[in-house]
């Protein structure tokens, strides 16, 4: 027990700065996202613009007074901007290294379609062309789902969820 943690602290002496201040920001960002995406943050966001609105006789609705509400809407998006962007790279990650893993362990799979995110455009718009035939070819030969059509698949999930 006691060389493992030895040996987990000497690693994490050995790490560089940057890595440091990109696991902060990681950890930073995670609980960040669970508070502000709350309902208690948006409760409490609600709160503060009917604050704002309700001081507006007592400031005349002066310049002042909107400067405050449009710097501090503007600083605050600007940042959960890094936030989320930080938090929804790392969820796509997570998602594609799940999906990764499933294609490798499935006999049958085509391991090629394992980092499809890395590929050009041109190469992903392929490859949706070819499942656009193989998806046709089984309506054709009856190897789909329900025996029904890709449209009436459609239909008829639209009709069921009320839409």
């Amino acid at each position: 027990m006691k060389t493992q943690k030895k040996k987990l602290k000497e690693r994490e002496e050995s790490r560089d700065f940057f890595c440091v201040i990109s696991d902060a920001f990681r950890i930073f960002a995670r609980r960040s996202s669970r508070v502000l995406g709350s309902a208690w943050a948006f409760g409490i966001a609600i709160l503060i613009i009917v604050i704002w609105g309700l001081t507006g006789p007592a400031f005349h609705y002066s310049n002042t007074w909107q400067l405050i509400i449009n710097t501090g809407t503007t600083i605050v998006t600007f940042l959960m901007v890094f936030l989320i962007q930080n938090t929804q790279n790392r969820d796509a990650k997570a998602a594609h290294l799940k999906l990764d893993e499933i294609i490798r362990a499935l006999k049958g799979a085509r391991n090629e379609l394992i980092d499809l995110e890395e590929l050009a455009d041109k190469d992903l718009t392929s490859l949706e062309k070819q499942f656009e035939r193989v998806r046709k070819k089984a309506e054709r030969n009856g190897n789909n789902p329900g025996g029904m059509r890709r449209a009436d698949r459609t239909e008829s999930a639209s009709k069921g969820k009320g839409i």
